[in-house]
């Protein structure tokens, strides 16, 4: 698969081509080649500012966009690495809070893809180290940083001291890498996503999770306290009572705080680890006034996104469009929760052959109206009669986006859902390109 956008830029091009050829060697698991990487170029990862490291199934990307505007709001410079991007590759890296410039992300990977030639490195490598010279040579006061696939053995796992780390929920996804069978690694599937997510935990780094069942919740505890991580635990040493406000309460007192402007009940989760992983560090100060803000401020698109007006949502008329990226059966649940007792929807869907074709459908059963397919532009899809057993409805194919909005009846709500591949081309596609 590949994992790359392309760019305006010939220069940004350039180096792109070069990662689009990189691959995982087949076999090779471990953070040595990204630390040799990071050596040959003086380290860069030890020179960061104060770090938020943000792992999870669902819910990291979300986290992390809370503690940048949180962060923002109390009037700090914030870098912010989250991913993957949608449109443009540029999204993966944001600097001082802006995207990376089109020559310093040519002039970064080259200097990355030059060092570590010899190396035989992934396009994760490469990002990530790109990533961390970036951040390390423009001065900022602290860095939010989101792990890729897992976290024992993502790249960005070669961070050091963070000031906190912090786990969303946790689902099955991303089976054929974080369920190989492993010696001495859980065996339960939902105790090994939860340590390969801990595993980001350090030494004496504060843990901030979420509560979760059993299994996963030993797994965690398990992990953190081998590594050495203190663990503030959501239920027993915070709280987050979500109702017409969020009532955040723990060691140091309550806090009630505004709900989110991002649509979705799991919203208010989000930000509310955002807000236990900043009272529970003691490196930046944040205010109450801060969180509230940040929490009203942030954005993260393709989550539950009402689209704007645009090229795609004119062939829909004046019904509401909504985008999402979810491809997993957590996040079909969130989906489903959001529209419980909304009218029938019309569903665009396209997903990866690698995902589960019933993520979305079966939590959605008898809340559809129509289901239509189309591919996930770039990368093998799922064909229409891969869903078929999953709905009552008769399954539509079309070409792309454009073409099946245009041949939805005249009456109900619009969800394009399925894949972040499929969202990004639908935001490029709708000028809603995220800046």
């Amino acid at each position: 698969m590949r994992d790359f956008a392309i760019s305006d830029s010939p220069r940004v091009q350039r180096q792109l081509d070069r990662l689009g050829a990189l691959s995982l060697p087949q076999g090779r698991l471990g953070l040595d080649t990204v630390r040799e990487i990071c050596a040959r170029l003086g380290n860069p990862q030890n020179k960061l500012p104060p770090v938020f490291h943000v792992a999870g199934t669902n819910g990291k990307g979300s986290t992390c966009a809370y503690l940048r505007a949180i962060l923002e709001a109390q009037g700090l410079v914030v870098h912010t690495a989250t991913k993957p991007h949608l449109v443009r590759y540029n999204e993966r890296i944001r600097v001082a809070g802006k995207l990376i410039s089109d020559d310093s992300l040519a002039d970064l990977l080259e200097r990355v893809l030059d060092a570590s030639a010899d190396l035989g490195p992934s396009f994760f490598e490469v990002t990530t180290v790109a990533t961390f010279l970036a951040f390390a040579e423009t001065q900022a006061d602290a860095c939010v940083i989101e792990t890729g696939l897992g976290g024992r053995l993502d790249a960005t796992n070669v961070l050091e001291n963070p000031a906190v780390c912090g786990i969303a929920t946790l689902g099955i996804d991303h089976e054929s890498f974080l369920l190989v069978p492993e010696a001495g690694t859980p065996e339960e599937p939902l105790a090994r996503i939860a340590f390969e997510k801990a595993s980001i935990a350090k030494p004496g780094a504060p843990l901030v999770v979420q509560s979760y069942a059993a299994s996963p919740l030993a797994s965690v505890l398990a992990t953190a306290s081998h590594i050495g991580a203190p663990v503030h635990l959501r239920g027993r040493d915070w709280s987050a009572e979500v109702g017409e406000t969020i009532q955040y309460r723990d060691a140091r007192g309550l806090l009630e705080l505004p709900l989110p402007t991002l649509a979705g009940a799991h919203q208010a989760d989000n930000a509310a680890l955002a807000v236990a992983m900043l009272r529970h560090q003691s490196v930046v100060a944040v205010s109450t006034e801060a969180m509230a803000a940040g929490i009203r401020a942030a954005r993260w698109p393709a989550r539950l996104q009402r689209l704007g007006t645009g090229p795609l949502t004119a062939l829909a008329g004046n019904r509401t469009v909504w985008l999402d990226g979810g491809h997993n059966p957590d996040a079909g649940e969130a989906i489903a929760r959001h529209f419980a007792g909304s009218a029938p929807l019309h569903l665009v869907m396209g997903m990866l052959t690698s995902k589960d074709p019933s993520a979305i459908l079966a939590p959605l059963a008898g809340k559809l109206a129509t289901v239509s397919i189309v591919p996930a532009p770039g990368h093998e899809a799922h064909s229409p009669a891969d869903f078929a057993p999953f709905t009552t409805l008769p399954v539509a194919s079309f070409a792309n986006v454009a073409d099946a909005l245009a041949a939805l009846p005249d009456e109900g709500d619009v969800l394009i859902a399925g894949s972040l591949y499929l969202a990004g081309d639908v935001l490029r596609r709708n000028d809603e390109a995220p800046d």
